[in-house]
């Protein structure tokens, strides 16, 4: 089922399907950024500057994050000192480095993800397990 929000940004009016966007960033300032589904356009929402977007947008991570809706595994990870909210479902890709750090990347972003296992160990249990449990694989 779609999930539609009208989001004013930047002095466009965006109509997105929210469940069709991949990953959100926390920020540790406040800001929301997520990417528009099939391009890498980030959107930025700055709780100072569009109260009435930002919350619709922390409504809908309420409803998602921990859960698996609609064939979509929600996970919460630390990275880089911002919470991400991702489909891990939507990943196409995991890479596992001689050191133990696993990265993939975001959809609809370029940005990589860089889970170490010493410095972010929930995450990268998480990782691993979803890695596990999707695909019947293990990293050795």
């Amino acid at each position: 089922m779609a999930y539609w929000v009208k989001i004013v940004y930047d002095r466009r009016e965006y109509i997105i399907n929210f469940e069709r966007v991949n990953a959100f960033c926390y920020e540790n300032n406040g800001r929301v950024t997520f990417w528009l589904p099939d391009s890498a356009i980030p959107i930025v929402i700055n709780p100072q500057q569009n109260l009435e977007d930002y919350h619709k947008i922390l409504e809908y991570l309420e409803k998602v994050a921990g859960f698996e809706v609609e064939n979509a595994h929600w996970v919460k990870i630390i990275y880089e000192r911002n919470e991400y909210v991702i489909n891990l479902n939507c990943i196409s890709s995991f890479c596992q480095e001689g050191n133990g750090r696993i990265t993939f990347w975001l959809p609809d972003g370029t940005i990589p993800i860089i889970i170490n296992p010493v410095s972010n160990p929930e995450s990268y249990g998480k990782i691993l397990d979803y890695v596990k449990k999707t695909t019947g694989y293990s990293f050795s």
